[in-house]
């Protein structure tokens, strides 16, 4: 069970400070083999969450909850040291510290210092993905519980940051810009996102406020990097969804990632209400290769395939849904299938060049192919009925009234094919307290868009293909499109001291591109401040964040492209603060920020599941602020819990639409979320790890209306799935098993329950009428409460 001290953290999202004294101080000078002082070293305590940076004379301050424990001392272009701390009592220590370069190394890293500490960022805690229990299996569900971030699908990798939609996040792989399917529109249909978590070496993610050093789109940034291993190893990870394999080979000038991924989750998917046969597989293949040439040259190679295959044989579906006083019940049997399918291949290519030690300029270019089919041929007939529901009546659950049969059918064979040239050069230089960073990039997209679909609704019980104007049409699209367009980027930025205790970064982007015939400039500015305590951050930012059409805005809901389409713009503004103090035991970590964007041009949307259908013939402008709060700690040592709430408004109006203003499609006004990770009280070696979401409430246009609108709404989305742990090689065990011991490092085993209260989240609505011409929205329910089962191994490295 868990320890009382979950309790005690939940109430503690008031925020009210317990003051504790930390029980060793460490403290001391960083210097270089001259013994000049080292400004801007990161000095951590190893499994405790606990960082702290040197001033500008090399002196440093850190904490530590323990009495034993291991720091870490890091600089770019130095070798880290590490100095492992056994004290008998609590106290103060001296320890002074002297790093020697490490020029050879300089092709690992990327220049940072004044970057890294304004960063507008959080960093990710990686180390947490592999045992947060999830349906998905994607990086991007720990996305989901951070500050200013969305979801109600657990099926898809998708999210939505601060008001915005799902193409406005931009994602980086080692500096390469990541883009993702167009066709895709369930969560079921989505399979393996990019990102490969057993690859990683670090990821941080922005919110907002983001550097000009990264893209133009309006919301977010998620960056992760797959860099230098420590060691060569190999993690074999199966079960009930899955499996993948990776393995790291490290040699003395080189270094091979490779991974391979697997996922079917066809037993998540027979639990819904569509009854069936589910047959979704989807493969990942990913490989990076990096060569030191020399000590002043690198080369580093990525390599990507992803492939995904849904195929669907409905049978039936029975849907119950109402209210206490009327219970109604939608019975449907299928004929037909669908097939989706989507391939995504390619590469990018990293040149390093280093002539400076506090110099660094790349070359990246990247090429990627994407083939997306949608075969979508299904047929259903329907009853609508209302259930007797009254407990009393011993014909309770019999059929009340018949609200009506009918029938709709989907059809779609929709092709679309895309290719994405990109290349650029970046460089960045340290030049006393200042950071320079500069790049140009050249971006070409092109598009061959073959779209033939329809859905039709009959409430009258027949079908007749030349009678369609007697349906509702949901879509009725048949249209061939081809589109080239051509980007240029650049953008300059320097980040340097103005004070002991501030920092200040300044930075323009420029885009130019070959459809808007705009020249974008959207200038960029972050100021930090941290007082001598060192506990504390202020931040604040402000910038114009200007987003170039693309093949999905500017595609409607026909089909036609309006190529006349301008780019999107946002002010940005915020203040933020990060504030470190001792409670419960811990070093805890408090960060909130207030926000506020005003849009003058926006693209409305409205929602299909998780796919966006523009208005692109339209213009709206908006406005969005909120606030995002968030504490978390070690509450148990070497695991990371914390609690975060995210309170937000995002309006938009239609400028030539006299309706006025409306909420937009994700506007959830409150997300909440927990993960919170625990030990058994008498077998420390078995771990709990709960993850709770909650976001309120969503907007949602009727159909038939030629407009956008918000007179309906999705119910709030409410989950809590959890899991348990053990590795049977943890150091915290009684005795590990000598014949594991012998060939593995790791080897631990996890039951999952999902969504374990077994909550009905609706993700879409099915709109039919009754005999009255009443409509009623009938709920697309996700999934239910299931087991799952996984092993995660890591085999011992022959060479150590």
């Amino acid at each position: 069970m868990l320890k009382i001290r979950l309790l005690l953290l939940l109430m503690m999202l008031g925020f009210t400070i317990v003051n504790a004294q930390p029980l060793v101080k460490v403290t001391g000078l960083i210097t270089d083999q001259l013994k000049n002082p080292l400004p801007k070293v990161t000095i951590s305590i190893m499994g405790q969450n606990i960082s702290t940076v040197s001033d500008d004379n090399g002196v440093y301050n850190i904490y530590a909850v323990t009495t034993s424990f291991t720091i870490k001392y890091n600089l770019l272009g130095y070798n880290p040291v590490l100095l492992e701390i056994k004290r008998d009592k609590e106290g103060r220590i001296v320890q002074n510290v002297s790093l020697t370069s490490n020029i050879n190394e300089l092709e690992q890293v990327t220049i940072t210092t004044k970057q890294n500490q304004l960063s507008n960022s959080t960093i990710i805690n990686i180390t947490d993905i592999a045992s947060m229990p999830t349906v998905s299996g994607n990086f991007e569900v720990i996305l989901k519980t951070l500050p200013g971030v969305s979801t109600n699908n657990e099926l898809s990798s998708q999210y939505s940051v601060r008001g915005g939609n799902f193409d406005e996040n931009l994602i980086y792989v080692n500096d390469i810009e990541i883009n993702r399917p167009v066709l895709i529109r369930n969560g079921q249909q989505e399979g393996l996102s990019f990102i490969n978590s057993d690859l990683l070496s670090s990821a941080k993610f922005s919110a907002g406020g983001f550097e000009s050093r990264y893209g133009d789109k309006l919301s977010s940034v998620l960056d992760v990097r797959y860099d230098k291993p420590d060691s060569s190893q190999a993690i074999l990870n199966f079960g009930m969804l899955g499996a993948s394999f990776s393995s790291k080979i490290l040699n003395k000038s080189s270094y091979l990632l490779t991974g391979l991924r697997y996922k079917n989750n066809s037993s998540i998917l027979t639990r819904q209400d569509n009854k069936g046969s589910y047959a979704p597989n989807f493969t990942d293949a990913q490989v990076i290769y990096h060569q030191t040439i020399s000590s002043r040259l690198s080369l580093n190679f990525l390599g990507s395939f992803n492939s995904g295959i849904f195929k669907l044989i409905p049978e039936s579906r029975e849907t119950q849904f109402g209210t206490s006083s009327t219970l109604l019940r939608l019975q449907t049997d299928y004929e037909g299938k669908e097939v989706d399918d989507y391939q995504t291949a390619g590469g990018a290519i990293t040149m390093a060049y280093f002539p400076q030690p506090n110099l660094v300029i790349k070359w990246i270019s990247s090429y990627f192919s994407t083939l997306e089919r949608e075969r979508i041929d299904i047929e259903g007939r329907y009853i609508f009925n209302e259930i007797n529901n009254d407990f009393a009546d011993r014909n309770f659950g019999a059929v009340k009234a018949s609200r009506g049969i009918g029938g709709y059918m989907n059809y779609a064979r929709n092709n679309l094919e895309s290719q994405h040239f990109s290349s650029e050069v970046k460089v960045d230089q340290n030049y006393n307290s200042h950071t320079f960073s500069l790049g140009m990039r050249f971006e070409r997209k092109d598009y061959n868009d073959n779209l033939n679909e329809y859905s039709l609704v009959d409430s009258a019980g027949y079908i007749l293909q030349e009678r369609l104007g007697n349906f509702y049409q949901d879509n009725l699209i048949n249209i061939q499109n081809k589109l080239a367009i051509q980007y240029y980027t650049g953008y300059i930025q320097d980040s340097y001291g103005v004070s002991p205790n501030s920092d200040l970064q300044l930075g323009l982007r420029v885009n130019y591109n070959t459809l808007s015939r705009q020249l974008l400039l959207s200038p960029r500015l972050l100021l930090a401040y941290r007082p001598p305590s060192n506990t504390k951050i202020f931040r604040f930012s402000a910038g114009v964040y200007q987003q170039a059409p693309d093949y999905r805005s500017i595609r409607d809901f026909n089909g036609v492209l309006n190529l006349d389409q301008k780019a999107q713009r946002s002010y940005n503004s915020s203040v933020g603060l990060d504030y470190a103090f001792d409670g419960l035991g811990t070093r805890l970590k408090f960060t909130s920020e207030l926000y506020f964007k005003y849009q003058d041009r926006l693209i409305p949307y409205m929602m299909d599941n998780v796919r966006i259908k523009y208005l692109s013939g339209d213009v709206a402008e908006g406005y969005t602020y909120g606030t995002d709060l968030s504490i978390g700690g070690e509450f148990v040592k070497d695991l990371l819990s914390y609690f975060r709430v995210s309170i937000m408004k995002a309006n938009q109006h239609i400028i030539e639409d006299a309706t006025g203003y409306l909420r937009r499609p994700t506007d959830q006004r409150v997300n909440f979320s927990v993960y919170f990770q625990d030990r058994l009280l008498n077998s420390p070696a078995y771990k709990v790890h709960l993850n709770l979401l909650y976001g309120s409430r969503l907007p949602l246009g009727t159909p038939l209306i030629q407009r956008y609108s918000d007179d309906f709404n999705i119910p709030s989305y409410k989950r809590v799935d959890i899991g348990f742990s053990k590795d049977f090689l943890d150091d915290k065990g009684i005795k590990k098993p000598r014949l594991l011991d012998k060939y593995f490092s790791s080897f631990s085993a996890h039951l999952e329950v999902f969504n374990l209260l077994n909550i009905d989240n609706t993700v879409s609505y099915l709109w039919l009428k009754d005999v009255d011409n009443v409509q009623y929205a009938i709920p697309n329910y996700l999934t239910g409460r299931q087991l799952n089962l996984k092993l995660i191994i890591k085999f011992k490295n022959s060479n150590r």
